[in-house]
């Protein structure tokens, strides 16, 4: 059973009701966007409650509430943060067991130099760091735990995908002959082009280009496609097959230096020439090698992660019991349905605080705080054509 003082069991590991508190101040903090933050104190709301009418009193001709009604506005974001606070943690206990049984460390040492360095890239400036803190009611050791958690999730995806991506010489050879026509080149042309509305334009554009003018002067003056107009008439890389089909045609056919049209497509006139061809090409099993390696790779560490992945939320979700007023999905006695986190903790999701300053602190991805609680998903960075590492909703 949950221990009275506790909001979550995982497996030996209490969550306690003093750490879900405290994280739920910091991501109603971050809600705030560096305003005061009205943190909801379940159960009977009291100070959120007086925080909302105090609030409510500042402004001029705002209706009057009843505390009732202000109650109900503490539940609703109570409600609202919980699912995000609770994901947040009992995956975070995942990740930190999980990390125990394989042996998977991160010492104080690798934790500050990315802290450190990821500050530095965020915070150039320590006023703004330190008006981070103040805004998002962060310590610096809050995020110097989901830095570790960040951390300890690279390295277990670099474990359990470490041994499953051994690429042998025939593994390439039979995919280059079962997919050989994706490292086939077609044929591809330059064209120098005039593009008008009317067959009239052509016919003075092919008559300018016939007495000598340049196309950059042509279609400066006539042309109606900006793109090639702004590179004096250039049309580059022209893929056979992929363009209008009367200008394709017309384009493949056509010898190079020769003037041609007008040529009537969808988008109008067109008079060219073709001022470079390239023959179709086949990549050889030698230049491709590399590029089948990695993406086999790819698909080989993937497979793996899945798996791993499936196991390991069975397992830490069959491991996690929930108090009944904090259960969420990732409660091995969670509701039948849940809108507080996405089924099976799925990594993506809001995280807590959202709203919080644009600046992002070290192991934050770019969002208002540091990644560091859902398992991950995808294979490692460094893996050739490997996906990278997601994010991971945090509070």
């Amino acid at each position: 059973d949950v221990p009275a003082n506790s909001v979550a069991k995982v497996g030996d590991s209490n969550i306690t009701k003093e750490e879900f508190n405290r994280w739920l101040k910091n991501a109603a903090s971050g809600q705030s966007q560096g305003g005061t933050a009205v943190v909801p104190d379940a159960p009977e709301f009291k100070k959120c409650t007086a925080a909302l009418k105090k609030q409510a009193a500042g402004q001029k001709g705002a209706p009057k509430q009843s505390d009732a009604a202000l109650k109900k506005q503490c539940k609703q974001q109570f409600d609202s943060l919980k699912g995000e606070v609770m994901q947040f943690l009992i995956q975070s206990q995942w990740v930190q067991q999980e990390a125990g049984e394989r042996d998977v460390e991160v010492s104080d040492a690798e934790v500050k130099k990315s802290f450190d360095d990821q500050k530095k890239k965020a915070f150039p400036k320590p006023a703004d760091y330190k008006k981070f803190l103040a805004d998002s009611g962060m310590t610096e050791d809050d995020i110097l735990f989901r830095v570790k958690l960040d951390q300890l999730q690279t390295k277990l995806t670099q474990k359990v995908t470490k041994d499953k991506v051994k690429i042998t010489d025939a593994d390439i050879e039979g995919y280059y002959k079962k997919n050989k026509k994706r490292f086939a080149q077609p044929p591809r042309r330059d064209l120098n082009v005039v593009l008008t509305k009317t067959k009239a334009k052509a016919q003075t554009a092919r008559k300018q280009l016939d007495d000598g003018k340049s196309f950059k002067t042509v279609s400066k003056k006539l042309s109606i496609d900006q793109a090639s107009k702004g590179q004096g008439g250039k049309l580059p890389d022209l893929v056979k097959g992929k363009q209008d089909p009367a200008l394709d045609k017309a384009a493949f056919a056509a010898k190079k230096g020769k003037l041609e049209g007008p040529v009537k497509t969808q988008f109008g006139y067109y008079v060219f020439e073709v001022a470079k061809t390239k023959p179709a090409s086949q990549q050889t099993l030698s230049e491709a090698r590399d590029t089948i390696r990695n993406l086999l790779r790819s698909q080989r560490q993937q497979k793996a992660l899945n798996s791993f992945v499936k196991d390991f939320r069975k397992k830490y979700k069959d491991k996690t019991k929930c108090a009944s007023d904090y259960r969420v999905a990732e409660c091995k006695n969670a509701p039948k349905q849940s809108t507080n986190s996405a089924p099976g903790g799925a990594p993506g999701q809001a995280p807590p605080g959202a709203g919080a300053p644009q600046q992002a602190p070290p192991g934050a991805g770019g969002q208002a705080a540091p990644q560091g609680a859902a398992p991950p998903t995808q294979a490692p960075q460094g893996s050739g054509a490997a996906p990278s590492t997601p994010s991971s909703p945090t509070p």
